[in-house]
């Protein structure tokens, strides 16, 4: 089958690989030569890594796939450690916004995310959450995933306070 869905799976674990409708981004290694355009050429991560982790079989959907929701709790993982430890204290996630999944994740890659702080507020702090992976098979880095996180430092009965000055 060609196009951009329909492709087979050439990471799925411990059993033929079948059609599957994975879904393909522009600029995935499958769609090189068809006129479609890079989402973005910087082949650095922005900021500081935060979690490195593996997505295991029990991460994935009956077709093999690592389901996006695996890939944001990742994200909001490493955006949290590293919001509590400039608001020196709890945190909670309040709001994600320009989440875009470039690139599909296999059982197998390794997952870096990496948090860059882009705003401070009064009670809340931003960061660019940029998921990447380097490839099992390759060794290839490649950014799958990133989003702006929002998070409201909180106090011990969950109401918001303020974030305090950086420390130099």
């Amino acid at each position: 089958m060609g196009g951009r869905f329909g492709q087979r799976n050439p990471h799925a674990v411990g059993r033929a690989a079948p059609d599957y409708n994975i879904l393909r981004v522009a600029g995935h290694e499958a769609d090189k030569g068809r006129g479609q355009p890079m989402t973005e050429t910087r082949s650095e991560p922005r900021g500081e890594l935060a979690i490195r982790t593996s997505p295991r079989p029990a991460d994935t959907n009956a077709r093999g796939d690592i389901f996006g929701g695996w890939l944001l709790s990742q994200m909001d993982v490493a955006g949290g450690l590293t919001a509590q430890e400039r608001a020196r204290g709890r945190v909670a996630t309040v709001a994600i916004d320009s989440m875009a999944f470039h690139r599909p994740v296999f059982v197998g890659d390794v997952l870096c995310v990496y948090a860059d702080l882009v705003k401070v507020g009064r009670t809340s702090l931003s960061y660019r959450i940029e998921a990447w992976v380097i490839r099992h098979e390759s060794r290839e880095r490649v950014k799958v995933t990133e989003g702006i996180f929002t998070f409201v430092a909180i106090d011990q009965n969950g109401k918001p306070r303020p974030v305090p000055a950086a420390v130099s």
